[in-house]
C-alpha cells in the first residue's frame, strides 16, 4: 500500500509510491486481406432418410471435385457441419412426421482472394444451396499485430505526456510498466444464405482492421 506524506509541500522524492501516470493506448493497423474463409455446403430434405443422405452425399462429393479442380488444395477442404434432424409440422396441436434434413457444410480456406467469386459460383452450380458464411483475413496477423501494437504504445505515451505538460510535471522517459490488453482483429463478414447461381458472383475483401490496446504507467517527478 502506498503511503502519502501529510505535508502537502513535501516533494515527489518523500513519497513511498512515486507519481504515476496510468494512461491506455489504443492502435490500428489496416490489412488488405489475402486469405478466404467459406462455409458452403448442401441441405437436403426428404421423407425417407437414406435417399436423403444419399443425395446429399452425391451432391457434396460433386463440390469437392469442383473446388479440387480450381486448385484448392484438399487439406483446405474440411467438413465444417454435418447433422441429421427429423422434421415435424404442427396442425392443431398436433405432431406430424414431415422427413427428414441433411446438412453437410464445408469450410474451404482460400489464399487467393480475387477467386472467391469463381469458388462460391462453382459450389452453387455444383449443387450448393447454402452458404452460411464468408470471411476475409490476412495469413500474417502477427504482423499487424505488431504494428497496432507499436501504435498503441505511442498512443499511450502522447497522452502521458499530454497530461505531464498540462500537470506541469516531468515525465519519466520509459514506462515503469506496460500491461498488453486484449487486442482483436476483425474478419469482413459476407454473410448469405441460399444462392442462386450467377456467371461470377462479385464479391468485394475490402480492407481488415487490427486493434492492439496497452495500459502504460510513467512515473513522473516534479520540475
Amino acid at each position: 500500500m502506498c503511503n502519502y506524506p501529510v505535508n502537502k509541500s513535501a516533494s515527489f522524492s518523500q513519497y513511498k509510491c512515486p507519481p504515476t501516470i496510468e494512461v491506455l493506448g489504443i492502435g490500428t493497423a489496416a490489412a488488405a486481406p489475402d486469405r478466404a474463409i467459406v462455409v458452403i455446403g448442401a441441405i437436403i430434405e426428404g421423407p425417407v432418410l437414406p435417399a436423403v443422405q444419399t443425395e446429399n452425399a452425391k451432391i457434396v462429393t460433386t463440390i469437392i471435385q469442383s473446388l479440387l479442380k480450381l486448385n484448392i488444395p484438399r487439406e483446405k477442404i474440411q467438413t465444417y457441419d454435418f447433422g441429421i434432424e427429423i422434421q415435424y409440422d404442427y396442425q392443431d396441436g398436433k405432431q406430424i412426421f414431415r422427413g427428414y434434413k441433411v446438412t453437410h457444410l464445408l469450410q474451404i480456406t482460400n489464399d487467393r482472394v480475387e477467386l472467391t467469386g469463381i469458388l462460391v459460383d462453382t459450389a452453387v452450380s455444383s449443387g450448393a444451396n447454402n452458404i452460411t458464411d464468408i470471411k476475409f483475413t490476412t495469413s500474417q496477423p502477427e504482423f499487424y499485430e505488431n504494428q497496432a501494437l507499436s501504435l498503441a504504445i505511442r498512443n499511450a505515451r502522447q497522452k502521458a505526456v499530454t497530461i505531464a505538460n498540462t500537470l506541469g510535471v516531468t515525465l519519466v522517459t520509459v514506462p515503469s510498466q506496460i500491461q498488453e490488453m486484449t487486442g482483436t482483429s476483425e474478419p469482413i463478414p459476407y454473410a448469405t444464405t441460399m444462392l442462386s447461381k450467377s456467371t461470377v458472383t462479385p464479391i468485394q475483401p475490402g480492407q481488415l482492421t487490427i486493434y492492439a490496446k496497452v495500459r502504460v504507467w510513467y512515473l513522473f517527478a516534479d520540475r
